[in-house]
């Protein structure tokens, strides 16, 4: 699968439920869009920022907002705003880790799915610079102060790829989700 084509990352479909109905959520890096899409059909307000104007043109009827700018070379677009949730699939630029963390409201939630040390073995991205370490993820949520509500890293099928991804909320406004149950785990006295 292609990055804007096909269905939604199943990491994005898993925890949806957590963000708030009708919230602002930026799309980092979105290509084409899949995600775009997805989430304005269910009612989010999806601002769909990509360096790509081609591949988001199509966007603007679905998207609340289009943004086409260099993150990697040029400065931050969306400085100030904040939103309900940031969602970043297949992409890592380092370098955008504060800014990516000031964009999280209150409340805010970080979804965050790319490719993993150990992908290079099954193809691009290969590059270091393009691969999470172990526990990247985990410390770059501690870092800017997130609280991990999920995360996971290791090989995945269809496409076979090796990621890490995270879920992690921002303090701040509205209560604390319960902590999702672990698989094949029981309730006390249960």
């Amino acid at each position: 699968m292609t990055h804007g084509s096909g269905a939604p990352s199943d990491w994005l479909l898993r925890w949806a439920h957590l963000l708030p109905a009708g919230g602002a959520v930026l799309d980092l890096a979105c290509g084409g869009g899949r995600h775009v899409r997805w989430l304005a059909e269910q009612g989010f307000r999806v601002t769909a920022l990509d360096r790509d104007a081609a591949a988001v043109e199509p966007l603007r009827p679905v998207a609340a907002e289009v943004i086409v700018a260099d993150i990697e070379g040029g400065p931050w677009p969306s400085a100030e705003r904040q939103f309900d949730a940031v969602l970043v699939t297949n992409y890592l630029w380092r370098p955008l880790w504060p800014a990516i963390g000031a964009a999280l409201a209150p409340g805010g939630w970080l979804l965050y799915e790319t490719f993993a040390n150990g992908h290079e073995r099954l193809g691009r991205p290969s590059r270091p610079d393009f691969l999470l370490q172990p526990g990247e993820l985990l410390r770059v949520s501690e870092q800017l102060g997130l609280r991990v509500v999920a995360y996971e890293s290791g090989q995945l099928a269809d496409p076979p790829r090796i990621v890490q991804r995270v879920v992690a909320q921002r303090p701040g406004a509205g209560p604390e989700p319960a902590a999702p149950p672990l698989a094949g785990s029981r309730s006390p006295g249960g």
